[in-house]
């Protein structure tokens, strides 16, 4: 069970990561933060996002990796998180697989 520390920085980083994504998304498709994970000791963030349309999945990853240091420096800046986590990227695909499910089910 996460604590409420752990509970606490990954809504932030959720909240800081869709803010820099929606200001410095080259990206044509919908790109939507849905949440972070971060690791016991704030060390590590994943923060987990999907996009639509699913066809540009792909383009919208690379730059979500290309963006880690830009986005990591963006968190020392608009946070006081200490030390800074490493953030990685990845595409949702809990939330993809229950969009197909609430679909099937219609």
């Amino acid at each position: 069970m996460a604590s409420r520390r752990e509970v606490q920085v990954s809504g932030l980083i959720a909240q800081l990561a869709a803010d820099y994504m929606a200001r410095e998304s080259g990206v044509s498709a919908l790109m939507t933060v849905t949440r972070a994970d971060v690791s016991s000791d704030l060390k590590n963030a994943t923060i987990l996002f999907s996009v639509v349309p699913a066809t540009r999945e792909a383009e919208a990853l690379t730059f979500a990796k290309r963006a880690r240091s830009g986005f990591r420096d963006y968190l020392r800046a608009k946070s006081s998180l200490h030390p800074t986590p490493m953030v990685d990227f990845q595409i949702d695909y809990g939330e993809k697989n229950r969009q197909r499910i609430d679909e099937l089910t219609r």
